[in-house]
């Protein structure tokens, strides 16, 4: 082998004994077999020389391309199993070490209002029952008694739904549950023993309204029921929702064109420090009364035979009392924050006490 070509052969083996890493190696390569690589230069200079001369450079640079092809090729494996090596050394785990923690998900303050609403009315008796978001006027208006003329009905409080072609029937985004009590009475023989949770729809938006939110409706149809069963229902559902066994609960005369008598229903508060059960004010957290006998009526069920109760209340409103929230759009902001400090344990029963 020429002088030079031993000096390049020893310079070639230096350097890939000097490279570290696999980038480094793959630098030597490229930079010695690439197609601009520095053997492969000499070899493209064949041509320039004489017959005699270029035979004998040609077995030399060929002999030396073999052996440097080689001393790459082992060279980058020796390099590849140390980097193997090093990453099963620094990813290794140590098996008897208790696994990280990771971050338990919260269920959303909606979602455990109704979970506990649920269990305590089961409690009772009630079962769930459930409708369509979509409703048609008259099983959201009309067979609960509310007048055309009534402000529910208008366009400033209702969404209602562009009409079709095809049905001669107006249709809306229910505004009330008390659609799923219709349907009920309905499909159904009483007695009857039901609530009704889901979403409901109004055009109101601000700190205590949204477009969409949720409420919970109850109905009660028997043929010896009063309205003393419906303030037991109701002062018992109050005491367990709030874990206060003397939460003061006041009823108040009102008016609901689907009740008669309707009454508001009122619980002990503080207006200074917003305790529940506390201080001498009162706050209206729900509306019952016993069923109108016109909607009855409208349910093909005979007034002089059936009679019950019902109820209606704001899941977000009794959620935001309860929790303390102040703002009801913080509820679908979508805040993991806000989630993590007002959500509940997952792994948490919703059964209040015992007793339930």
């Amino acid at each position: 082998m020429n002088d030079d070509l031993e000096i390049f052969r020893q310079s070639v083996l230096s350097e890939l004994a000097e490279a570290a890493d696999l980038k480094a190696w793959d630098a030597v390569r490229v930079g010695v077999l690439g197609k601009s690589g520095r053997l492969t230069t000499l070899l493209k200079a064949l041509g320039k020389m004489q017959p005699e001369e270029r035979k004998a450079r040609g077995a030399a640079l060929n002999r030396l391309r073999d052996e440097l092809s080689r001393a790459v090729e082992a060279r980058g494996q020796e390099l590849e199993a140390a980097a193997l090596e090093a990453r099963l050394i620094a990813e290794r785990v140590d098996v008897s070490q208790p696994p990280p923690a990771s971050p338990r998900g919260a269920i959303h303050p909606i979602s455990r209002a109704v979970e506990e609403m649920t269990a305590i009315f089961g409690a009772m008796g009630f079962s769930v029952a459930e409708g369509p978001d979509i409703e048609t006027d008259w099983h959201n208006f009309s067979a609960l008694n509310t007048p055309d003329h009534h402000p529910a009905r208008t366009d400033h409080d209702t969404f209602y739904i562009a009409p079709s072609p095809e049905l001669d029937v107006t249709h809306v985004l229910r505004t009330q549950t008390s659609g799923v009590q219709i349907r009920t009475m309905l499909q159904q023989q009483p007695p009857l023993r039901v609530i009704c949770p889901g979403r409901t729809y109004r055009a109101d938006h601000d700190a205590t309204h949204s477009p969409m939110f949720h409420q919970c409706e109850g109905l009660v149809i028997g043929k010896d029921i009063t309205l003393g069963h419906l303030k037991g229902c109701l002062i018992e559902f109050l005491r367990v929702f709030f874990g206060k066994p003397d939460l003061p609960v006041r009823f108040r005369s009102s008016y609901f064109p689907f009740t008669e008598p309707s009454m508001e229903v009122d619980i002990g508060w503080s207006r200074r420090t917003g305790e529940i059960g506390g201080g001498e004010d009162w706050l209206e957290v729900l509306g019952s009364g016993m069923v109108h006998a016109r909607v009855l009526a409208n349910c093909g069920l005979d007034p002089r035979e059936w009679q019950g109760f019902a109820f209606g209340m704001g899941i977000e409103r009794l959620a935001m009392l309860k929790n303390g929230i102040p703002d009801l759009r913080s509820f679908y902001e979508s805040d993991i924050r806000w989630l993590r400090h007002y959500g509940a344990d997952p792994l948490a029963p919703a059964l209040l006490h015992e007793g339930v």
